[in-house]
């Protein structure tokens, strides 16, 4: 069976609900336009569903949603409508989350968690649903990529680069979930108990980092090959 991608996901703004895309450019930086805005607070810290060095933690944000349009990042959710970058956004988030917020584009905070292309197999989101009787969609995870493939956890095998479409990209290491995956987010109704699985079978992980060594372009149906 050959491996393929089956969907491609972006984020333009970190933490909210992102948009499916039949092709896109990845550059040196990752899939464009992705994670290009985050919501901070006073200090800095991005908004997601955990606290830390980086982060702090707003469950508010993944009742949002962001696009590309036209006109910039369409942000959509609760408290209106607008793009990004206009500053009526962040006196109406402000008000919503119950604390000092804006919406920013990244510069010295990067918005990566860690590696700049995410990638999961249909086998390993198939065996999760079987065997850990969870909700499994990929959107949970926030991945970029889902591809096609036969094995479970296959793609946690790959050593060194992946070809996809115009791209090259090398593989980096496994991710490492957090409670997000458990949430209502990106259209995704409901609870589960993803996380606790994983920490009871898959120490954790699910999904691989991949960074960029080639920029390309990348769309569904391109074939996967290892080097």
């Amino acid at each position: 069976m050959s491996v393929s991608v089956v969907s491609i996901r972006r984020y333009p703004v970190k933490a909210m609900g992102g948009e499916s895309l039949g092709s896109v450019v990845i550059d040196n930086r990752g899939l464009a336009g992705d994670r290009a805005w985050a919501v901070r607070d006073e200090h800095s810290k991005l908004a997601c569903g955990k606290n830390g060095s980086r982060f702090a933690r707003h469950d508010r944000v993944f009742e949002y949603s962001a696009t590309t349009t036209a006109a910039g990042v369409e942000v959509s959710g609760p408290a209106g409508t607008w793009i990004a970058g206009d500053a009526r956004a962040d006196a109406a988030l402000t008000e919503d989350f119950g604390a000092t917020v804006r919406l920013a584009s990244e510069g010295d905070v990067k918005h990566f968690d860690d590696s700049p292309v995410s990638l999961i197999g249909t086998a390993t989101l198939d065996w999760c649903a079987r065997e850990l009787g969870v909700d499994a969609d990929p959107r949970r995870l926030r991945v970029n990529l889902v591809v096609a493939t036969a094995e479970p956890f296959e793609e946690e095998g790959w050593d060194g680069t992946v070809q996809i479409g115009g791209a090259v990209l090398t593989t980096i290491k496994r991710v490492t979930r957090c409670r997000t995956i458990d949430l209502e987010q990106d259209g995704v109704a409901g609870r589960t108990s993803w996380l606790k699985a994983l920490g009871g079978t898959r120490d954790l992980k699910a999904a691989i980092y991949l960074g960029v060594q080639t920029p390309g372009v990348v769309a569904v149906g391109d074939e996967v090959r290892l080097g």
